[in-house]
């Protein structure tokens, strides 16, 4: 099967989808929601924004069928994101029927963990794989400033309940920002040291209203070299397979340590070259890069009856107007883009 949009010509061959720079893609976002409670300055505009009506996000059957295609056309890991995608009721149930689509290999969510301890059992048991959960601080006055919300032991509460399930894996996504919480770069790494959990630090990208600086970013070599002086680092390879060539993050275990640690460079190294993902909003449009305005909205299309014909080629074309990278930081803060809520985690 093959489509050509424009000049860039696409290709889904045996059920993958390759992009018209080779880029072949297996990792499918999807967003249930828009809505959080929580309201972290990087993620969401200072002046808040307007919920969209539940009519106009996919319902949980939409987004069943959409998946299915995803994976019929190559898509091996989907992600449920927010927002907080448990904040929207039956989630678990999603998830539980998202992981019997034949050809998905790993169901993921990443979640802020306020909900987490009521829910984490019914979602492993529904067959969620891996979880990441974002966490910025270990000091709860902090916790406050940065989510507006005094929800520090609820989210410890929710992180405990998940390693009591044994997910798969858990990651612990904290954005590091300088004269924020880059003091607390070491408690991070030790909480990897003590715990079989991959602590991730990402490096502060720019969105919509986001207060983003180049002088707030902490580069990952920045990051991994204070962590060594302290602890010791080596490259983690995965088993016989070595290193995940589409992965995002570079990953180092932690010698003598119970988990690893890994650094995501989007401003300072970025990884564009190998992108293997896909979004999907909550209210329905296919991004084929999170720092591109370009989208494709099928919602409409979904309800005025479109096929599965008509669902692939959306998908193509928007696979069509991928970038072969994003542009530089600067550029990415100007444009007219959605917020990192809006998007999807």
């Amino acid at each position: 099967m093959a489509a050509s949009h424009g000049s860039i010509a696409v290709m889904s061959i045996n059920n993958v989808l390759i992009d018209g720079f080779g880029r072949q893609h297996s990792y499918l976002r999807i967003s249930v929601t828009d809505r959080c409670n929580l309201r972290c300055f990087y993620c969401m505009p200072r002046q808040g924004l307007v919920w969209r009506d539940k009519a106009h996000l996919l319902t949980y059957e939409e987004i069943e069928r959409v998946a299915r295609i995803f994976v019929e056309m190559g898509i091996t890991k989907i992600r449920l994101t927010g927002g907080e995608p448990l904040v929207r009721k039956g989630l678990p149930n999603l998830a539980r029927r998202l992981k019997q689509i034949d050809g998905l290999q790993c169901l993921a969510m990443t979640t802020n963990a306020t909900l987490l301890a009521e829910h984490a059992a019914d979602l492993r048991a529904g067959g969620m794989d891996a979880l990441n959960i974002s966490l910025d601080t270990f000091d709860r006055a902090k916790f406050e400033r940065i989510t507006y919300q005094d929800k520090y032991d609820v989210v410890m509460d929710g992180i405990k309940a998940a390693l009591q399930e044994g997910f798969d894996t858990i990651k612990i996504n904290m954005v590091a920002i300088a004269g924020v919480n880059d003091d607390e770069i070491l408690d991070f790494a030790r909480f990897a040291l003590d715990n079989p959990v991959n602590v991730r630090f990402i490096e502060f990208m720019p969105f919509k209203d986001n207060d983003w600086d180049i002088q707030k970013v902490i580069t990952y070599q920045e990051i991994k070299e204070k962590i060594e002086k302290v602890y010791r680092l080596q490259p983690r390879v995965i088993g016989d397979a070595g290193f995940d060539t589409s992965a995002v993050a570079k990953d180092f275990a932690m010698v003598d340590g119970k988990g690893w640690v890994s650094f995501i460079s989007s401003m300072s190294d970025s990884f564009c070259s190998t992108c293997n993902r896909l979004r999907l909003t909550a209210d329905g449009s296919i991004k084929s890069c999170l720092f591109a305005p370009s989208e494709i909205n099928m919602r409409e299309r979904l309800r005025e009856g479109a096929t599965d014909d008509d669902i692939r080629d959306m998908i193509l074309y928007s696979l069509s107007r991928k970038p072969e990278a994003h542009p530089p930081a600067a550029e990415i803060a100007a444009q007219e883009n959605r917020a990192m809520i809006q998007i999807g985690g």
